[in-house]
């Protein structure tokens, strides 16, 4: 069987102080798994410069004349760390068979992406790499990580628990993700509507190697909004499920505000103005939800994201003997 071409996509954004430390680290992990038969000798490393202001770019550069396992490319400005990952992406998968995405700081464990290719040669087209623990991470940083991620599912976001941008994804899954035409892209979303069959590795995560965190509380926050309003309409359903409500307790205030007038219990004109206030907020409430019904599924529409994904066609024409255009259509190398 061929050995498939590994490239291994590497985000950076100001990451001078620790390319130095991790760069040989990813080209060790490319030598290793070539030495032992895993990958292709034309595996390589892809940084992608996210418009950074210090020298990374200049690392790049360096570490691509010294050897041609490092391949850089570099965005005109910096347009954050999920387009990044996207641009390496579809870059890679015009010359590899597989690719793994990481971040530069290597706290997510280079040595999992072994047992990401076992899955991989077990047939899984995504295989997103978990964490298991995070002993390294202060308590602030886990608690608020980890209710995140039920935060997000419990919008009803389909995203995978205690897994960033840590995936390997077959050549096919890659260009199934490139038919999304996401404007704000929040990829642990999208990467599962990508459908295919999926493994998960788990791994601990490590402590930084230098710099600082390109994620703090505020970009999570933001983050999390992201994803909600880019997957989920169940805040909108829930305006509406709240202007029901109140809808429903103006009526039976309604009720209470006439027993209290006919019984001559109330000042004139308090009937009719309490009655008014219930009755109009309950109103506006159920009509903004409503609305925003509709506003979502108009929302949803034009995101224009793709309807279906054919992962298989049965009477393939079949050429170069014994099954290429099989196995080019699978997104893998051709066994001879």
């Amino acid at each position: 069987m061929s050995k498939p071409i590994l490239w291994i996509v590497i985000p950076c954004y100001n990451e001078e102080q620790v390319l130095p430390i991790t760069a040989p680290l990813f080209l060790k992990k490319i030598n290793d798994l070539s030495a032992a038969g895993l990958v292709s000798e034309k595996s390589r490393v892809l940084f992608v410069n996210d418009g950074s202001r210090d020298a990374t770019w200049s690392l790049i550069q360096k570490f691509a004349s010294e050897d041609e396992h490092f391949i850089g490319i570099s965005q005109s400005r910096n347009r954050g760390h999920q387009n990044a990952v996207l641009a390496g992406l579809m870059e890679a998968a015009k010359h590899a068979d597989v690719i793994v995405s990481m971040d530069a700081d290597l706290q997510d464990d280079i040595h999992a992406v072994d047992r990401m290719l076992d899955a991989y040669q077990a047939g899984a087209e995504v295989v997103y790499g978990v964490r298991s623990a995070r002993k390294t991470d202060t308590t602030f940083k886990r608690v608020t990580a980890e209710g995140f991620y039920r935060f997000m599912q419990a919008m009803g976001v389909d995203i995978v628990y205690n897994h960033a941008d840590y995936r390997l994804m077959s050549r096919r899954a890659v260009e199934a993700l490139g038919q999304f035409s996401e404007v704000n892209l929040f990829l642990r979303g999208i990467v599962p509507l990508v459908g295919f069959q999926s493994a998960q590795v788990p791994y601990e995560r490590g402590e930084r190697f230098a710099g600082e965190s390109k994620y703090p509380l505020k970009k999570m926050i933001a983050f999390a909004m992201d994803g909600i309003t880019s997957f989920s309409v169940k805040p909108i359903r829930m305006i509406l499920l709240l202007g029901a409500v109140v809808f429903f307790v103006s009526v039976v205030m309604l009720l209470y505000f006439l027993i209290r007038k006919l019984a001559g219990h109330t000042v004139d004109g308090w009937t009719s103005l309490a009655c008014s206030i219930w009755a109009l907020g309950g109103i506006q409430l159920l009509s903004l939800g409503v609305i925003g019904e509709y506003v979502g599924k108009i929302y949803n529409e034009t995101k224009r994201r793709p309807r279906y994904i054919v992962e298989e066609v049965l009477d393939a024409p079949e050429t170069n003997q014994e099954g290429e255009a099989q196995e080019q259509a699978a997104g893998r190398p051709f066994t001879e």
